[in-house]
């Protein structure tokens, strides 16, 4: 049995969801394939928890769940998320601190942290990747450790490692797609009952599927960070987030979406790249039959590749459950025989 020991950094909804996941899976995980994951400490803004003897995952979820995590008896006060990463004996670091597409912080400082102690490090913080992308690429191998961030980019879809480990003998030509669910959930509603954007927005809001402040999404500023990840982790290009062509959606009229509708198309809010050029985010007509005509808070990526030709994935691309999964699917990654 080979054991695991993770530090879990950022412990609000997709940290303390991972510890979910981990606990629940980790009998299966382990009969599976032999791999022991073991969480040994949990970075917070205020303090840290830090157990050598491992953390009892589910626990944990729970006292974060009721606002009591400070109240864990390996809790310590004022312990900053640097130090436990530079001081624990861990072999893999999960980050999962909040984006930040301005500076990449915290998130940039851990993962250099963890890269420079010769710790694996898997994220679903989109902020490092989208500043510092070669630069932490070129640490981590340097180190002689891996950095997956399946997670980053949409939610449960596997685009990342199904380019990895089942595309290899293909060029990627292109990569066009939809990348925020909220942006579709709104798009998606619009349409069906002719709706004004203000009323669905207040709607997705009451929901829990758009945020309090929506900016980052309905400005298409999330999916322009995620189509910059995918740009340079899968065509080799080397942009940034200022780099991107980015209009969003608030602008877009029940009257267009009918309009549209009635030419037989839809209109979406597309990420998309060519030719290797600048990445670019837009509403765009796309035809009421086509793969990325999806609906709802979904999310699809699709790849136009020289050797299998188009290659489409659907899924969710967000939630704590579904975001669980990549990440777990990473951590597989490095440690399977």
């Amino acid at each position: 049995m080979k054991k695991v020991r993770i530090l879990i950094i950022g412990f609000g909804v997709i940290g303390s969801g991972v510890a979910r996941a981990i606990s629940e899976k980790r009998e299966f995980i382990s009969d599976k394939y032999g791999i022991d994951f073991e969480v040994v400490g949990i970075g917070e803004r205020d303090g840290c928890i830090v157990c050598p003897e491992g953390i009892d995952a589910m626990e944990a979820y729970k006292l974060k769940q009721d606002g009591t995590l400070n109240k864990h008896p390996c809790w310590k006060d004022g312990v900053s998320s640097i130090d436990l990463i530079k001081g624990a004996n861990a072999d893999i670091v999960i980050e999962a601190t909040p984006t930040n597409i301005n500076s990449g912080e915290p998130g940039l400082s851990h993962m250099m942290a963890a890269f420079n102690t010769k710790k694996h490090v898997v994220t679903s913080n989109k902020g490092p990747l989208t500043i510092a992308f070669q630069k932490l690429k070129k640490t981590a191998e340097k180190n002689g450790v891996q950095f997956r961030f399946e997670a980053a980019v949409g939610g449960a879809m596997p685009v990342l490692n199904l380019v990895r480990e089942t595309l290899q003998a293909n060029e990627i030509l292109s990569i066009e797609g939809i990348l925020n669910g909220t942006c579709n959930y709104i798009l998606t509603r619009m349409s069906t009952e002719g709706l004004p954007y203000e009323h669905v927005l207040s709607e997705a809001q009451e929901l829990g599927i758009a945020e309090a402040d929506p900016t980052y999404d309905v400005d298409g500023i999330d999916t322009a960070c995620k189509l910059v990840i995918l740009a340079n982790a899968i065509l080799g290009m080397n942009v940034s987030y200022k780099d991107a062509d980015v209009t969003g959606i608030t602008q877009i009229s029940p009257g267009a979406l009918k309009l549209a509708s009635d030419d037989g198309y839809v209109i979406k809010l597309i990420g998309e790249i060519k030719d290797r050029n600048r990445p670019r985010v837009a509403p765009r007509l796309v035809p009421k039959d086509h793969p990325l005509a999806v609906g709802g808070t979904l999310n699809v990526i699709s790849l136009r590749t020289d050797l299998a030709g188009e290659i489409t994935v659907t899924g969710k691309g967000a939630g704590a459950i579904e975001t669980s999964s990549s990440i777990l699917s990473d951590l597989i990654s490095i440690y399977k025989a």
